[in-house]
């Protein structure tokens, strides 16, 4: 039985491990896109409980027998003419750990964060999700998202040429 709450400043540890595994995750797919940073579980777990007390923000955990194995960062972000869109919730971070998946948490964590951003009048979340990432999307899109953007990035060395 998985149970979603909020994070609370004594989940800091466990956060950052898991926030630390997804940066991990991100930047062995990509390193010359994601950072890695000396000790992410720290710089990670930090950043995530600092959010706690900010309004616009929401950091929950899944919980699985007392034990942290996933989280959600979302927040509420205000029109945006940079990305062309208007308020909506961003979800920024889902993460669960290896022996916690494909039981359901990851969608109930989406779920709760899509709640908390329908509780703050929002009509609309957005997400990014890293190329190659074929579970999450199939997890999106059978919540509903659907693709609006592809993220392209060039480097100022170059990457071998693709045909």
């Amino acid at each position: 039985m998985i149970n979603i709450r909020p994070a609370v400043k004594s989940d800091e540890a466990a956060l950052g491990r898991l926030g630390a595994a997804l940066m991990r995750q991100h930047h062995a797919s990509d390193p010359r896109r994601f950072i890695l940073t000396d000790r992410p579980e720290a710089g990670y777990g930090r950043f995530l409980v600092s959010q706690l007390t900010d309004p616009d923000y929401v950091v929950l955990v899944a919980e699985h027998s007392s034990e942290i194995v996933g989280y959600v960062f979302a927040g509420i972000e205000p029109t945006s003419w940079r990305d062309l869109r208007g308020p909506c919730g961003f979800i920024h971070d889902v993460y669960v750990h290896e022996r916690a998946r494909r039981q359901g948490t990851g969608r109930e964590l989406v779920n709760a964060a899509i709640a908390w951003v329908q509780s703050k009048g929002m009509s609309q979340v957005v997400l990014w999700s890293k190329s190659g990432n074929d579970a999450a999307q199939r997890l999106f899109g059978k919540r509903g998202f659907r693709e609006t953007m592809i993220e392209m990035t060039l480097d100022r060395e170059p990457s071998e040429p693709r045909d």
